[in-house]
């Protein structure tokens, strides 16, 4: 919740300074994937809030209409970001191939594991018991590989911002600050697995 509260505080705050070379979300993302030669890229609007996001398998580079369309601080920082991750696949960054490979596992395990691992605790079978704990352990690696993916695309973001002189050196650490605040909630995801699979693994020794 501090996460996810820090990051919406942050983005806010930048969401309403406007960059001076005035260029919008869209407009940034657009140039970056041309500079890189990706052409086969699609960059689309859609509805909500920090729900910006690439997706591989269709190609398209989602942007919520704030960032699509505003020239904020916030709206640049995190369409360079969202743009990393299309220059991740592109350059075929080993961590975000894992954890692509990784998606459909983690969502099958994320749904099977605590039922499992329920089940067993009410049928005192320690082997749905393991099960439970041994699907759960595959979330917890789906999150910590995610954290590297997340930090190279900011990194990446703030390079690029850089080197093509899209930001001046304030506006840069604005939007550093912005992606910052948003790795933080993958950091916090990732803990929180953590613990859950510790507490799994503690009530399990406890029925023992």
């Amino acid at each position: 919740m501090w996460a996810q509260s820090r990051t919406r505080n942050t983005y806010l705050k930048y969401s309403r300074v406007k960059t001076a070379g005035n260029i919008t979300g869209a407009q940034v993302a657009e140039k970056l994937l041309s500079a890189y030669g990706i052409h086969d890229i699609r960059i689309n609007m859609i509805n909500g809030e920090l729900t910006d996001h690439f997706d591989p398998v269709k190609k398209t580079l989602n942007l919520s209409g704030p960032v699509y369309s505003q020239s904020s601080i916030a709206a640049v920082g995190i369409a360079a970001h969202e743009t990393g991750h299309a220059i991740q696949h592109a350059r075929g960054y080993s961590p975000v191939m894992i954890r692509n490979s990784l998606v459909p596992v983690a969502s099958i395990t994320s749904w099977l594991a605590i039922p499992l691992f329920i089940l067993g605790l009410f049928l005192s079978s320690p082997l749905f018991i393991h099960i439970g704990i041994f699907l759960f352990a595959g979330v917890v690696v789906f999150h910590l590989v995610t954290l590297p993916v997340e930090f190279d695309a900011s990194a990446r973001a703030l390079k690029i911002l850089r080197q093509g002189s899209y930001l001046t050196a304030v506006e840069l650490d604005g939007a550093g600050q912005v992606l910052s605040a948003a790795a933080l909630t993958y950091v916090a995801a990732a803990l929180m697995a953590l613990m859950q699979l510790l507490r799994l693994v503690l009530l399990s020794r406890g029925r023992n």
